[in-house]
């Protein structure tokens, strides 16, 4: 089975912090975060991920993930091609059809991705993406006519935004836009014709853009030892 990895992030945000490498090949808990996408995969027994990356960027990856069982295509894209086009450029590289994983290559989560699979597979869909419930980045005052009634820090909304973790069938892939953002093309048109599924996930979600969040990364996985598969 074969699944991909956008991995075109410039890390622009995380500054030196960084340390010049591509956001995937950033350390957190002292392995690149493609390390833990790769091993996820490899437990759901994916053995080939395709790297969409930067051109040039190739053996960087291959060296930095490539001792960790599935083999590692890296995908150089010869222009910037948008989120879209790189998952359409990657997908290019395939040797096999049928269903395929993506994620992208800056998020930690702990998704269930045999249960994604199976989701995708129970019929009628041409992608099945992941959502988590949002969460509030502020605390919530409590309303009772002009009364204050209360406080709620950071609480969970009624809400559901996709955290980059799809399965997508044949249909969407050749959907895929040759440019741009599939989030804001392919998958509106799909949702419109009612061929794009949700599998809900509650678990642990963090996308690592910032230097604060490569803390709450590292936390993370020193109080979780083995995480994601443990």
């Amino acid at each position: 089975m074969e699944a991909i990895i956008l991995a075109g992030g410039k890390a622009e945000r995380l500054g030196d912090a960084a340390q010049g490498k591509p956001k995937a090949l950033v350390e957190v808990g002292g392995r690149p975060i493609a390390a833990y996408q790769v091993e996820q995969l490899a437990a759901v027994g994916v053995d080939r991920v395709i790297v969409s990356c930067v051109a040039g960027q190739e053996a960087a990856f291959e060296a930095a993930i490539g001792n960790l069982g599935p083999e590692i295509v890296a995908a150089g894209e010869p222009e910037p091609l948008g989120r879209g086009g790189g998952l359409r450029f990657a997908a290019s590289a395939r040797l096999e059809g049928g269903d395929v994983l993506a994620m992208n290559g800056d998020e930690l989560v702990d998704v269930d991705l045999k249960q994604l699979l199976a989701a995708q597979g129970s019929g009628g869909a041409a992608a099945t993406i992941t959502v988590v419930p949002l969460r509030s980045p502020f605390g919530v005052v409590e309303l009772d006519g002009d009364r204050v009634a209360g406080f709620r820090e950071a609480p969970q909304l009624d809400e559901w935004v996709s955290c980059g973790v799809y399965a997508l069938g044949e249909e969407a892939l050749e959907r895929l836009p040759d440019r741009g953002d599939h989030e804001t093309t392919m998958f509106p048109e799909l949702s419109a014709e009612g061929l794009l599924r949700a599998y809900r996930h509650d678990g642990f979600w963090l996308t690592v853009n910032t230097p604060k969040d490569l803390r709450l990364a590292d936390e993370h996985l020193a109080a979780n030892p083995g995480w994601p598969n443990a």
